[in-house]
């Protein structure tokens, strides 16, 4: 489980591409304090699990599912990317759950400066738009973020200052493909919702509660 609140940027050092697979070494920092083989981090919103490491890099392999599916597939030599270790135990929580299990790609549809705030729209699926609410948490390319605006053809999202020098998004380009997850209870919500209606059921407050919604 993650935060989707970055903690720093790496560095793609070597790329072994097999096929539709991959081995990917990224150089970093802050993630290596703590490291040991079989721990996950989360890369551009991927959870990942580490293979080996040294003082200065770690390894990931890149299943073919993923390699299809996420935008990973596009990283060169000496591209950036957004680095999160899973959440400990006695961590803080600043963002929102986030599973590092990507629903779908977005392309950036235009991006721009206002003040302080840079935004930035992602178009998506139409079929994806359930998931998304003024508001509401999305992350992209592993950073939780809040949807300024939905549109009809996808969202709008503002980044703070901080969030503009601490990941690589104020960097991606008209064009440019971005990892998608969505907000995790909102999945669990409509599964419930599918759940009750082919049930004939209605969804109430008692429904919620026993399925381990907090009161």
């Amino acid at each position: 489980m993650f935060t989707g609140i970055i903690e720093e940027k790496g560095i793609v050092r070597t790329i072994h591409k097999q096929g539709a697979s991959m081995a990917l070494t990224l150089e970093a920092n802050q993630v290596l304090t703590d490291i040991k083989v079989g721990d996950s981090i989360a890369v551009n919103g991927v959870c990942l699990t580490v293979t080996r490491f040294n003082s200065a890099s770690f390894t990931v392999d890149v299943m073919p599912e993923t390699f299809r599916d996420t935008s990973l597939r596009l990283l060169t030599k000496g591209s950036l990317v957004n680095l999160e270790r899973a959440l400990a135990a006695n961590g803080r929580f600043g963002g929102h759950f986030v599973s590092g299990h990507i629903d779908q790609t977005g392309i950036i549809k235009s991006t721009w400066q206002e003040a302080n705030a840079h935004y930035i729209r992602i178009v998506t699926g139409q079929a994806d738009l359930s998931y998304l609410v003024n508001k509401g948490s999305i992350t992209v390319d592993g950073t939780s973020l809040t949807i300024s605006n939905v549109k009809a053809d996808g969202f709008i999202v503002s980044l703070i200052p901080e969030t503009q020098r601490a990941t690589i998004l104020a960097d991606k380009q008209q064009g440019d493909l971005v990892n998608l997850e969505f907000d995790l209870l909102a999945k669990y919500i409509e599964k419930m919702l599918v759940k009750q209606k082919q049930a004939n059921q209605v969804l109430t407050k008692e429904t919620l509660l026993q399925s381990g919604f907090p009161s």
